[in-house]
């Protein structure tokens, strides 16, 4: 079964780097640009078969990615819109937030492109609020510039300028590569277009001398140089200062090979230049004519509306001037149909004033009537558009908050899970506690058994003593009264027999008397040996002694025991000295276990009524501040407590341990 498994992860994994492989080249093939539009969509669309074949959504991400980027190329935008969707699907379930912005704001753009601009002003606003949280600061900096412009094109010039100068905020410190300046060249512009609709042309005029030197800075400014200096030019001569936009819209036109590069922008600096000889006073009227004539007929050429919208009111104007109401007429109806088609509203409302001017009657009436019409729909719709911006970043706002307390909620319920377990946990450890406590009393109540007995028995060992001790009198007694007296009797009978004469009889009768003192002597001694009572507590250090012999022996430490003769073993308690007898048994124990010890000294002294124990060793030591105390010193302190004494541990680490206790002797 092992092998089994193993060989069909191992064949799974050889298919899926296969279909890996198969993807990348798939890939690699559709980038080259040699193959027809037609073959490279085959090329993606079998490599997203193989990606949904993986079931592998990353997978899937990136070839929809590659998809949505040929979209783009051809320009099929609602295809380009349908992959974009998918993609924030496949981002949403990956939780990927990066690509999730990149689709919000290619959304933006799309729709931007399709005139939807609300739905455009939506997906940018979602961009900005994920490349924020993401810390994106160029792809925020870029998404807050479309909102910008949106803005300026719905006349909320405030928040216009507010996002614009965000943007702006985000670029410094960044690398200034050609793109990121030409980003602030955009910028620029933007904030100077704020300023021009809000009338501040000093304010203006200084942001796009800001924008010129950012172009200047460019390795290639896509011409934004020139035409930063037509937008100059156009504040100079909105300002009256004729002489200095005439100059500049001069120097443009002298730029060398401008009508070749860019007919577009040559057509709209001769439009530019000759209404500002007009407007300046001093012209040459056929001259200006013709440059009028020759800026309509490029543009016309090129198909170019805007500036031919822009020429035609312009020579509306210049005819109307010059006092020639049919041109002025002509122009006006071609800037008019031009302005309306294009929906170049501002144009439009220049041309219908124009023509009110130039027809009487009901014509003029007619065309002012549609003026005042088309400036009240727009003021409406300016309004509708910055309630629907409003809305938007309202929804987006309340979307934002909602998924905020999501989050929120989320976390609560996650702390609550935290919680949960570390109660669970907890009530393990309680119980597990409780058992080992369980244990621990049933070992305490078992050693206090222990305990009992060997009281009992010593306790019998007392009576036993007794016994012996008043044997002991009673032998003594016997001794002195039964064998002393009679003895004594005899040798007093045979020192009256010592006066018989005779050699013999005298030193027979000397000879007794001399056994029997000898006998005297010897019972006298034994009664005195059996008189004497038992020295108190020698029993007790003995046995100690004994202890200390043994067990330092068997845990190979050096040794030395010194003890007191000032303690009167027989006036303390069998439970008093049964609780010194464990102390030490635990101390030597708690020392061979832990402390690695070499060396122990054990002296028990009387100081001011106490018993002083002290137990020394040259071991390891530990931190008294830090170190938790395990069973062995809880014994100890317990035992000392039972017996109102106290006890001290003195320890640093490396530095050896000393216990001090010191028992109490009842009165």
């Amino acid at each position: 079964m092992l092998f089994i498994v193993t060989f069909c992860g191992y064949t799974q994994s050889l298919t899926e780097k296969k279909l890996l492989d198969s993807i990348q080249n798939l890939f690699h093939s559709a980038d080259n640009e040699d193959i027809s539009n037609i073959k490279t969509f085959k090329l993606l669309k079998q490599a997203n078969e193989i990606a949904k074949k993986l079931k592998n959504d990353s997978i899937i991400l990136l070839t929809q990615k590659k998809i949505r980027n040929y979209y783009y190329k051809e320009r099929d935008f609602d295809k380009y819109i349908d992959a974009n969707h998918k993609i924030i699907s496949l981002a949403e379930r990956l939780s990927d937030s990066s690509s999730l912005a990149h689709a919000y704001n290619a959304l933006g753009y799309s729709y931007f492109l399709t005139e939807k601009k609300d739905s455009s002003y939506h997906f940018y606003l979602k961009a900005v609020v994920i490349f924020d949280k993401i810390n994106a600061e160029v792809d925020l900096s870029y998404a807050l510039g479309s909102l910008s412009k949106l803005q300026l094109d719905g006349k909320d010039y405030y928040g216009s300028g507010e996002n614009a100068i965000k943007a702006l905020k985000l670029l410094n410190g960044v690398e200034e590569t050609n793109d990121i300046l030409d980003q602030k060249w955009i910028l620029y512009n933007t904030l100077s277009s704020i300023s021009d609709a809000l009338n501040d042309n000093s304010q203006a005029l200084a942001y796009h001398d800001q924008a010129l030197a950012v172009a200047g800075r460019m390795e290639n400014d896509f011409n934004n140089g020139i035409y930063t200096l037509n937008n100059i030019g156009y504040l100079k001569r909105k300002q009256g200062l004729y002489k200095e936009a005439k100059e500049i819209f001069t120097d443009i036109l002298n730029e060398k090979n401008l009508f070749e590069d860019d007919p577009t922008f040559f057509a709209l600096i001769l439009e530019n230049l000759a209404y500002t000889n007009y407007l300046s006073g001093s012209y040459d009227r056929e001259k200006t004519i013709d440059m009028f004539e020759r800026s309509y007929e490029i543009a016309d050429s090129l198909d170019d509306e805007i500036t031919k919208t822009g020429a035609a009111i312009s020579m509306a104007k210049f005819y109307k001037g010059i006092d020639d109401k049919k041109n002025a007429f002509r122009f006006s109806k071609k800037a008019y149909d031009l302005s309306k088609r294009i929906k170049k509203t501002d144009i439009l409302l220049e041309s219908m004033v124009l023509m009110s001017d130039l027809t009487e009657g009901n014509e003029s009436k007619q065309y002012l009537n549609e003026h005042i019409k088309l400036t009240d729909s727009l003021l409406n719709e300016e309004r509708s558009v910055r309630n629907k911006y409003a809305r938007i970043e309202y929804e987006t706002d309340q979307l934002e908050a909602e998924n905020k307390q999501i989050s929120k909620e989320n976390l609560y319920l996650l702390i609550l899970s935290i919680g949960l377990l570390l109660t669970a946990i907890l009530v393990y450890v309680v119980i597990s506690q409780r058992s080992k406590n369980r244990k621990l009393k049933l070992m305490q109540v078992q050693q206090k058994a222990n305990e009992d007995i060997y009281n009992l028995m010593l306790r019998q060992q007392d009576k036993v003593d007794e016994a012996r001790a008043k044997e002991k009198i009673r032998v003594s007694k016997e001794l002195h009264d039964g064998v002393l007296g009679p003895l004594f009797g005899a040798r007093l009978s045979l020192d009256s027999i010592n006066f018989n004469e005779g050699k013999e009889a005298m030193m027979a009768r000397a000879k007794y008397i001399g056994q029997l003192q000898s006998i005297e002597q010897d019972i006298r001694k034994i009664s005195h040996d059996l008189s004497v009572d038992f020295e108190s507590g020698s029993s007790f250090i003995d046995i100690v002694t004994e202890l200390i012999e043994t067990q330092t022996k068997a845990y190979n430490l050096e040794h030395e025991f010194n003890s007191t003769d000032a303690i009167s073993w027989d006036l303390v308690s069998n439970k008093t000295k049964i609780n010194i007898y464990r102390i030490i048994q635990e101390s030597m124990q708690n020392i061979y276990k832990h402390a690695n010890a070499k060396a122990i000294e054990i002296s028990i002294s009387l100081e001011n009524d106490l018993i002083c124990l002290d137990i020394i060793d040259d071991g390891d030591g530990f931190d008294t501040t830090k170190s938790k105390k395990g069973i062995g010193l809880k014994n100890m302190t317990s035992r000392v407590e039972d017996i109102d004494g106290k006890i001290s541990f003195i320890s640093q680490p490396g530095n050896g341990t000393q216990v001090n206790v010191k028992i109490p002797i009842p009165n």
